[in-house]
């Protein structure tokens, strides 16, 4: 090329780099102060690509980069449009008509260099003219950037190429721009599960979030040449008061993004834990405890659901103008009221809900019983959020509407679709003003990741796969269950209570339990019907807790759980109800290890309302059926009826009534063919045993036996999830551990002889050299305080402790070693992780095999406090 290449010699020196970088620390410092002092987040951000602007420029002509006549420095993506806030990329392009001769390559090279080493997060291409153009029409994501293009200094004649090209037609056609970014945004939503409510979600790219608004800039840019939000409503796509909506949500946005920009390192847009508490202050929210991050995060929360609703409306009407889709179809009358277009519905009357707001409900007892409506029309979802605001009343307090909502209720199919549309569209909202409250309404936990509200509609959502036979494998019972539930709705009303009372103090199971029965009455249900219902709501944590934090081979625990189920019919709806909210809380929550607990639960439970509840189990005949099976089993196995006898002599009752007759096989043949009996026996199922993998360590008992077993699983990265510890007449332990790896599934085999040869050496040995793991990150934010709670007995033999505690690595191996240190042996145990929080249940006795006395109760209190809040 025959431009004047630069000099490179041009480049800044040291203090030149240094006195930018000053003057970069020195803006970031004045724009933080600006946004404590509440200037306009628009004009911050705005100021800010400004002055990088005039800094590139500056370096630009220091370079001597304005010599090379061809060359151009462009703004592209959220640069180019003139947005950036303290952390956002700059994105530029050095374009040029032909390659760059070797000399100016090295001065642009240096050019970036010097961005870099001021620590300017920049995102830059160099380009020729042609190059650009083929890769823009090869990649969604270089077209949609080139698009918001701004030239910043250098040959505007190259950039004027670019423009050209760019907004011509043949380059993306709208039509082909529109569907490929309708896609990139389902795509984008699937990544955060399509919903606005994640308790850590990303400001930029969670559904209602920045990308949305943005979307919808790209798509009007492309299609009508509209620039931003103001010019899309000249062009009718937007109303005036949709776009104040639009600009005001952008605003919100903006400043939750400025302020967390603000106290971050490195780029990112996620409104993690960590970040929240900061953000809020800085955004001037105030309150006790959590009560400005919930507050902002409600406020947070409201904006994606209004950006949400607004991006699907205009997209709709983008559809319709630009791939003509809906116009031409001939619309299905319903009623008087509704018509079905394509595969939308449609209000007949354009001032409907207005004038009889129990319509509203109408129109999803269409959405429920035809299934070919995907959605609602743009217009009349427009006239629904006219109607919603302009609301002067609950929609509960409308007789009409209730005879509609319990219609709706009723409806077979109401949980494919119409709930969840009456939650995005805020119908659930305007009809209870309970569920209003707990819209965005955070949960301060690593267990939940959903706020309450969306928490609620997935559980919805989930009773509804109980119907269809393809869940069978993975819920066997609920499937079995819900199908002939003769009251479904029931349990839909308990599913949409159970949770409504979270974020106002007090027990929320019985505050939304006594809300519930008074919604019940107030909507006709019989009074049985109505308690059925406020039972469900105040005990919907029962069989989960009963399951995962009790011993459920007691017959005692089984006998006091029937004794509050009562019959059949409350625990059929329990465990439905059980099932979806454990779904609901946590993808990642189920698995086979609480299906089998629940199924046991479940089946013990049945068992004993149908024997009743006066007649309690025989525990001797139970003792003797397992022994006589695991007899059989062993004889088969050509083991003499002596030998066998002369073993279990060795073994205590308690051994026979808690493990079944294969698990007693099984452990007696490895046994009475062990070789080495001084050395430990370790045993690890190959099939999975209630989901998990059982290992059964039988050598003699020594005080720290339990703590060396649990941390050498923990150095195997191994959860323990229950442990039954014996000890025979002789001293022998009996122990087993139910252990899941860290996806929540059986052990592979392929690693069944690693974690034996490891326990038995560390057994041998009787000490485990645990490697102190750090905690992972997220736990650093949350404060669990270690609570020790002994629990009332009815025999008065045995000690029953629940430890609630930050859940640390190498937890329970300290609790282990806590217990040895008291002299206090270890009988059962039941480990719970649910997030950040360990809830665990042991069964405990003393030196002499009884129950702890008071002070040594006292003793161990204060020792697990200490220990465990030290190793923090």
């Amino acid at each position: 090329m025959t431009d004047t290449s630069p000099a490179s010699s041009a480049q800044p020196s040291s203090i030149v780099q240094e006195q930018l970088r000053t003057e970069l620390n020195q803006f970031a410092e004045l724009q933080k102060k600006q946004f404590s002092a509440h200037i306009p987040v628009t004009e911050l951000v705005q100021a800010r690509s400004a002055f990088i602007d005039e800094l590139l420029q500056r370096l630009w002509l220091q370079f001597g980069l304005n010599k090379v006549s061809e060359l151009s420095l462009i703004a592209v993506g959220g640069y180019g449009r003139g947005e950036l806030h303290p952390l956002s990329d700059v994105d530029i392009l050095l374009l040029s008509q032909n390659e760059l001769d070797d000399a100016t390559g090295k001065t642009v090279s240096e050019f970036l260099t010097l961005l870099w080493d001021l620590k300017l997060e920049v995102g830059h291409s160099v380009r020729t003219l042609e190059d650009c153009i083929k890769i823009g029409l090869e990649d969604l994501t270089v077209a949609t950037n080139l698009q918001e293009s701004r030239l910043l200094c250098g040959s505007s004649e190259t950039y004027q190429h670019l423009d050209e090209t760019v907004n011509s037609g043949k380059f993306w056609p709208s039509e082909q721009f529109y569907r490929a970014k309708v896609e990139e945004q389902r795509a984008r939503h699937a990544r955060y599960h399509d919903t606005t409510y994640n308790l850590e979600p990303d400001i930029k790219s969670s559904p209602g979030g920045l990308r949305d608004i943005h979307t919808l800039s790209w798509v009007a840019r492309r299609h009508f040449g509209a620039t931003n939000l103001l010019e899309m409503s000249r062009f009718g796509f937007l109303t005036d008061a949709e776009y104040r909506e639009l600009a005001e949500c952008q605003d919100s946005l903006w400043r939750i993004r400025f302020a967390l920009h603000s106290e971050l390192r490195r780029y990112d847009n996620r409104l993690t834990f960590e970040h929240q508490a900061s953000v809020a202050h800085q955004l001037g929210y105030t309150g006790e405890g959590n009560r400005p991050v919930e507050m902002m995060m409600k406020e947070f929360y409201r904006t994606l659901r209004r950006v949400s609703e607004l991006n699907k409306m205009l997209l709709q009407l983008f559809d319709q103008a630009i791939l003509n889709n809906g116009l031409e179809t001939e619309a299905t009358p319903l009623d008087d009221d509704f018509q079905i277009r394509g595969h939308l519905i449609e209000a007949t009357k354009p001032a409907l809900f207005q004038a009889r707001p129990e319509t509203i409900l109408d129109m999803f007892l269409h959405v429920a019983r035809n299934a070919e409506i995907e959605g609602i029309a743009a217009p009349t979802l427009r006239q629904l959020r006219t109607a919603r605001r302009r609301l002067n009343r609950f929609l509960v307090d409308i007789p009409a509407a209730r005879e509609k909502f319990m219609e709706l209720v009723r409806e077979p199919n109401v949980l494919s679709k119409a709930f969840r549309l009456m939650h995005r569209h805020g119908v659930l909202s305007a009809y209870l003003p309970q569920w209003s409250q707990i819209v965005g309404q955070m949960q301060f936990d690593l267990f939940h990741v959903y706020t309450v509200d969306e928490h609620s509609i997935r559980l919805l959502k989930n009773l509804k796969k109980f119907s269809d036979p393809e869940n069978r494998q993975r819920h066997p019972i609920c499937c079995e269950i819900y199908p002939r539930l003769a009251k479904k709705e029931l349990l839909i009303l308990a599913a949409i209570f159970h949770d409504i009372a979270k974020g106002r103090g007090g027990d929320h199971s019985e505050l939304g339990a006594t809300e519930a029965y008074d919604f019940c009455i107030q909507h006709g249900l019989s009074r049985p019907e109505a308690n059925l219902v406020k039972w469900l709501v105040n005990q919907h944590l029962l069989m989960s807790v009963t399951a995962q934090r009790r011993d459920i081979y007691d017959p005692e625990v089984v006998a006091e759980f029937a004794k509050e189920v009562r019959d059949e019919e409350r625990l059929d709806h329990l465990i439905c109800l059980t099932v979806a909210d454990i779904c609901a809380t946590n993808q990642e929550l189920w698995n086979s290890w609480k299906r089998t607990l629940l199924a046991e639960l479940y089946y013990s439970t049945q068992k004993a309302l149908r024997r009743g509840l006066e007649n309690p189990p025989d525990v001797r005949e139970r003792i003797r059926h397992n022994q006589q099976m695991a007899s059989a089993i062993l004889r088969s196995h050509n083991f003499t009826q002596r030998e066998i006898d002369v073993l279990w002599q060795r073994f205590k009752a308690d051994y026979f009534l808690r493990h079944t007759h294969k698990q007693i096989a099984w452990h007696a043949e490895a046994i009475l063919t062990n070789d080495d009996p001084e050395m430990p026996l370790i045993l690890l199922s190959k099939k999975p045993t209630r989901g998990g993998t059982e290992v059964f360590v039988y050598c003699q008992d020594k005080t720290k036996l339990f703590a060396i077993v649990v941390s050498e699983l923990d150095k195997k990265n191994l959860s323990v999830h229950d442990a039954q510890i014996m000890t025979s007449k002789d001293g022998y332990a009996l122990d087993t551990f139910m252990v899941l790896d860290p996806s929540g599934k059986a052990l592979n085999e392929g690693r069944h002889n690693s974690v034996r040869r490891a326990l038995i050496k560390a057994l041998t040995q009787m000490k485990s050299e645990r490697k102190k793991k750090r905690p992972p990150r997220k736990l650093l934010h949350f404060n669990v305080k270690t609570r020790v709670d002994f629990l009332p007995t009815k025999t008065g033999k045995k000690t029953m402790m629940e430890l609630v505690a930050l859940d640390m690595p190498g937890l329970l191996a300290r609790v282990g070693s806590v217990f040895a240190r008291q002299n206090i042996s270890l009988q059962a145990a039941k480990i719970t992780t649910i997030g950040e929080r360990a809830e665990d249940f042991f069964i405990l006795v003393n030196e002499e095999g009884s129950q702890l006395t008071d002070e040594q109760q006292q003793q161990l209190k204060t020792a697990l406090i200490e220990r465990l809040d030290a190793a923090r």
